[in-house]
């Protein structure tokens, strides 16, 4: 938290900084370090921010789950109720049936406490409510209450939603977390990618300009021995060949570099007026990475294998509803309470009270269905087989994958120190052929040759650096381990919250 502050404010310092150099039409330079610019990244880019509100929202989903765990208290109201209609009747001291017009108005207002029962998949409910009837034409008003009333309703078929949820959830929500962190190590790797790729434009440039420099001066050279008949004229169009061709690598290096620096102030939030110089990270750390552990952890922590666990659930709740719904379908409902009626409100809730019971058991079942149900539960199973089968190959895809991952990276650390080696290798070499082409020792042919290599040896030392830190993000982003300081990345992220 406090590097996360301290970055906040170095963020806030530096936009003020940014915003002065703005309105005066200037350039602003700043050099950044692979760490800070992955922390900027983390900070406030586009990606950050959308993986965070993925998060957020996954949370929000949890939340809303667990609060239907607990008891829900509902205000349910009829405020009026207008009603005009002709029904039947009979006639108490004739017993004929007879039309008689009806018109009233009603109210209803009531209280509801409901608990759903996650054991049983149920619904139990504390009930109260009152309701006022009056003629219309007339002052007959009448009132009935149900001061307190127990209610269950209870599905007999053996499918419990309930039960499955309180499976999922828990599990959707804890892979929300771990797909958060997991989000923000591809972050990391991606901000590697970008970052990697500004200074291999650098790198470009300045190639481009020293070959260009060289080129110019060897032409030059080439021009002063041909006139003394020590360089022939195919000799001398090579040179001045190579001249124009780095001519045009300059240009073209320009370019590309500008490109790259305008991605790499897009996705770290910078405005095109902010020139960037990364700062190359010559130094990595002396790591080697176990590949049991890797995978103990990575099987431990990451999301795709929570995933697979809830594909298989949903496998098993879609086979378990199937035989619940396909077939006979009975519910129960019951309850249990006390009632009055009365002229007066005020007697309503007086004693005596009546009994307010109930107990009903309602039936679904199909007679004839030509095999349908049959035909529901078998490709349901069906399903649930192939979800089986293919979480099983990714499980063992993933492991392999691992491995893999594993064994690239710790050959990573030998190939960024060779590729130093020959970085500096080449280098001496063609100081040394440029020095013997000055003397007249070497042809064009060899020196064009050397300067390539060295030209060669440069990029592949900064791609090796850049192989080198992506494969440790993709180890990190695997794992969530960071495996420099030996602790886990599955922290709290309630500071996401506070936002």
């Amino acid at each position: 938290m406090y590097r996360l502050i301290t970055l906040i404010l170095t963020t806030l310092l530096f936009l003020n900084i940014q915003a002065q150099d703005t309105v005066q039409n200037e350039e602003l330079e700043m050099q950044l370090t692979l760490d800070e610019a992955i922390r900027l990244a983390k900070l406030q880019s586009i990606s950050s921010f959308r993986s965070k509100n993925m998060y957020l929202a996954s949370y929000w989903d949890f939340r809303s789950f667990k609060a239907s765990q607990l008891p829900g208290l509902r205000l349910n109201t009829t405020p009026v109720n207008y009603d005009r209609s002709v029904r039947q009747v009979i006639d108490p001291e004739t017993g004929e049936n007879k039309y008689v017009s009806n018109e009233y108005v009603s109210s209803q207002v009531g209280l509801s406490l409901n608990q759903n029962v996650t054991l049983t998949g149920g619904e139990l409910s504390l009930t109260s409510d009152v309701q006022r009837l009056q003629n219309v034409g007339s002052d007959d008003i009448s009132f009935t209450s149900v001061p307190v009333s127990i209610r269950l309703s209870q599905p007999l078929t053996g499918y419990n939603e309930f039960k499955w949820q309180s499976k999922l959830k828990p599990l959707e929500f804890e892979q929300a977390k771990k797909t958060f962190l997991s989000d923000m190590e591809a972050l990391s790797e991606q901000s590697v990618r970008i970052f990697f790729n500004t200074v291999g434009a650098e790198i470009d440039l300045k190639i481009a300009e020293t070959n260009l420099a060289n080129a110019d001066t060897l032409f030059n050279i080439g021009k002063g021995r041909f006139n003394i008949g020590t360089v022939t004229q195919d000799e001398l169009l090579d040179l001045e060949l190579s001249y124009l061709n780095a001519k045009i690598a300059k240009t073209k290096a320009e370019v590309s570099l500008k490109q790259a620096r305008n991605l790499l102030n897009s996705f770290l939030g910078f405005n095109k007026d902010v020139v960037i110089q990364p700062l190359i990270p010559n130094e990595i750390p002396d790591l080697k990475v176990n590949a049991d552990k890797a995978l103990e952890l990575a099987k431990e922590n990451n999301p795709e294998v929570l995933q697979l666990e809830a594909r298989l659930i949903r496998a098993n709740q879609n086979v378990a509803q199937t035989k619940a719904t396909s077939g006979l379908s009975a519910n129960l409902r019951a309850n249990l309470g006390i009632n009055k009626q009365s002229d007066n409100f005020n007697d309503v809730y007086a004693s005596p009270f009546g009994d307010d019971r109930g107990l009903g058991v309602s039936l679904n079942a199909p007679i004839i269905d030509w095999g349908t149900r049959k035909g529901q539960i078998q490709m349901a199973k069906s399903n649930r087989q192939v979800a089986e089968a293919e979480v099983r190959q990714a499980l063992i895809d993933f492991e392999q994958d691992v491995v893999m991952q594993i064994l690239e990276f710790n050959l990573q650390e030998e190939q960024v120190d060779i590729s130093a080696k020959a970085d500096t290798v080449a280098q001496l070499g063609y100081n040394v052929t440029k020095q013997r082409f000055m003397i007249d020792k070497v042809d064009v042919i060899r020196l064009n040759a050397a300067r390539n290599s060295l030209d060669q040896s440069k990029r592949a030392y900064i791609n090796s650096l850049s192989d080198f830190w992506r494969g440790y993000y993709r180890i990190r982003q695997i794992t969530l381990y960071d495996f420099e300081e030996n602790e886990s990345l599955i922290k709290e992220l309630d500071y996401l919250l506070e936002k």
